[in-house]
């Protein structure tokens, strides 16, 4: 009778410590892919920016369900100046390509949010940073100034390359709503993001001026604001935290 009570003792306590086990982790998907669009504005040495737009594609390896390594794929248009507007009359239009690499760390890396509402619905906050290239094509550029421009009429040309390629190093500022599938895994991620866009080179505006005659000391940036959707798929693997 000893022995089954040691016994039946010891399947008690198995199965609690399973259980509590089970409860501490979670399983999750260990890729995702998907896509999303939205607006960008520039900020080059043309005195003022408009707004383009921005469509994107991303793919995702999942490190943790907080941290990822990715690639994403952009293309869309950038635009600035105006050829009355501008002070020196310029204006252009960039039908872009960029591709790059990046990271990003989520909140719920770092916080335990277990323990606080708040914090779980907070837990898709992330920051990342990344490389990659940016392909230039300008479809519209003032080379030379107007006849009727109020400072120096028919200056020019304005040096600088149609095509380019240059070095782009976005960082993102973004937030993820996760929402669970019928078997409640982790499936689908409605994204909304921030992204700064450094370009290294000149190929962005189109316009490779002077610095002695021209503002140009600083990265051509254009910022895009997104949102999207992914998909999560691939292997099952466990997370340390209840998702």
């Amino acid at each position: 009778m000893i022995f089954n009570l040691l016994r039946a003792t010891y399947i008690t306590l198995l199965l609690v410590f399973i259980g509590s086990f089970s409860f501490a982790q979670s399983n999750y998907f260990k890729m995702s892919y998907g896509f999303g669009g939205g607006i960008n504005k520039s900020y080059t040495d043309v005195y003022k920016g408009s707004f383009g737009y921005t469509a994107y594609g991303v793919f995702d390896y999942h490190i943790t369900p907080f941290v990822t390594l990715g690639l994403e794929g952009q293309y869309g248009m950038v635009q600035g100046g105006d050829i009355e507007t501008d002070p020196h009359n310029r204006q252009f239009v960039n039908q872009y390509t960029s591709i790059t690499a990046n990271v990003k760390l989520m909140l719920g890396e770092v916080v335990d949010y277990d323990k606080s509402e708040f914090l779980y619905n907070l837990r898709g906050l992330y920051v990342g940073v990344g490389i990659g290239v940016i392909n230039n094509k300008i479809t519209d550029i003032v080379r030379i100034k107007p006849s009727w421009a109020a400072v120096d009429p028919g200056y020019g040309p304005f040096p600088g390359k149609d095509k380019s390629l240059n070095m782009a190093v976005p960082l993102n500022f973004g937030f993820n709503y996760y929402i669970n599938d019928g078997y409640g895994y982790m499936r689908y991620i409605i994204n909304i993001n921030a992204q700064s866009n450094f370009t290294f080179g000149e190929g962005l505006d189109g316009y490779n001026d002077p610095s002695t005659k021209f503002k140009n000391n600083s990265p051509d940036v254009y910022n895009s604001y997104t949102i999207g959707f992914k998909y999560m798929l691939g292997r099952i693997k466990s997370y340390r935290k209840t998702l």
